[in-house]
């Protein structure tokens, strides 16, 4: 159910009125309607609408002329359909257009109605627009303003007032307001309703309809009452007001409470240095790096066996130094040092044996202009 507040002519809010669902709440058919509206100001009609034909014109009994020998078309009455005063063909005739419409269907439309204004918050319900029994324009219409919602002196909306029969008082008061439709509480229909944005009803006139659509009685809600204030109450307000500044005082305590934790999270960023200087770690690896520079010095070692070799020895003394640099990460040196000490000491290495005879000759070939040289 929707409640609506009931307005009082004081222009105060009153008591609530809860409207119907079965009434205010319905399903929306808007071709059924449309089906109502248009049988309804078809059913306005009257219908009186008349023509004459020729044989109902006055006059043009005689014959104009002639049927024969004139070279004229043949005419019969000067009140022929074709002449200026004659007779009308297929005129309109007298006849109702009132369509039958049963009756479930006009209160179904009735209520859908109802229910397209409600959603959108257009219905109202005041108590009464007069207090007095003198009729009233400009009473009745602040109190109409008020449960309408507009403020203007003039309305902008077309509203549809709903009173009951005997309230002659506010009939007399709203009937020459523009933009205002009074109806009875037994007149209310669909048409009425759809051509006016905002519907209104008086408290006793909603209660009358509600009775006639069977929905039941009409549910009033009143307000409770707010309890009167005891002296005790009255000087509650003056401890209260002590309390301003003892919460004054708790606000500065958390106040400084929270510029603690400010001190706190200075801290975490003393702390969140350390991890900088965590990276000093690669510059012990620096040694790591002078270490792993000691292959690239072998090879210089290879290169004075080299030397010895041209000296007097054979090529693949150099050989093993080689292999040596490729075990870099190893400790032992000295294996790698070896084969450049027997190169010195004029050894020859097992592998001078595996090769040919042209070999041989050729590093005697060699022996030979390396003592030459020395000699000279």
């Amino acid at each position: 159910m929707t409640t609506v507040s009931v307005v009082t002519p004081s222009g105060k809010v009153g008591a609530d009125v809860e409207l119907p669902g079965e009434i205010f709440a319905a399903k929306v058919n808007i071709p059924l309607m449309h089906q109502v509206v248009v049988a309804q100001e078809a059913a306005a009609r009257q219908g009186t609408h008349a023509t004459k034909t020729r044989g109902e014109v006055r006059g043009g009994g005689k014959k104009p002329y002639r049927q024969k020998g004139t070279g004229r078309a043949r005419q019969g009455s000067i009140r022929a359909p074709q002449y200026a005063g004659g007779g009308i063909v297929h005129g309109p005739v007298p006849r109702s257009y009132v369509q039958r419409t049963p009756k479930k269907m006009k209160a179904a439309a009735l209520r859908g109605a109802l229910s397209n204004r409600t959603s959108h918050g257009r219905v109202a319900v005041v108590s009464a627009f007069i207090e007095d029994g003198e009729p009233s324009t400009a009473g009745a219409l602040m109190v109409l303003r008020t449960a309408v919602g507009e403020a203007g002196a003039r309305l902008s909306r077309s509203v549809l007032v709903v009173v009951t029969g005997d309230d002659a008082v506010a009939r007399k008061s709203l009937r020459n307001v523009p933009r205002v439709r009074v109806l009875d509480a037994g007149q209310l229909n669909t048409y009425d309703v759809l051509a006016c944005d905002h519907v209104v009803f008086t408290q006793a006139a909603l209660a009358e309809f509600v009775a006639r659509t069977g929905a039941g009685d009409l549910v009033t809600v009143d307000k409770p009452a707010k309890p009167a204030r005891s002296a005790k109450a009255a000087a509650e307000p003056a401890e209260d007001a002590e309390e301003p500044a003892a919460r004054s005082a708790r606000s500065a305590r958390s106040a400084k409470a929270a510029a603690e934790p400010a001190e706190d999270a200075e801290e975490p960023a003393e702390d969140a240095e350390e991890p900088a200087a965590k990276p000093a770690k690669p510059a012990r690896s620096a040694e790591d790096a002078e270490d792993a520079e000691e292959p690239a010095a072998k090879p210089a070692r290879a290169a004075r066996s080299a030397r010895s070799a041209a000296a007097g020895e054979d090529e693949p003394a150099a050989k093993p130094a080689r292999a040596t640099a490729s075990r870099a990460r190893k400790p032992a040196t000295a294996s790698a040092t070896e084969p450049a000490d027997d190169a010195a000491a004029g050894e020859a290495p097992p592998a001078v044996k595996r090769r040919s005879s042209g070999t041989s000759r050729k590093s005697a070939s060699s022996d030979g202009g390396a003592a030459q040289k020395e000699e000279e």
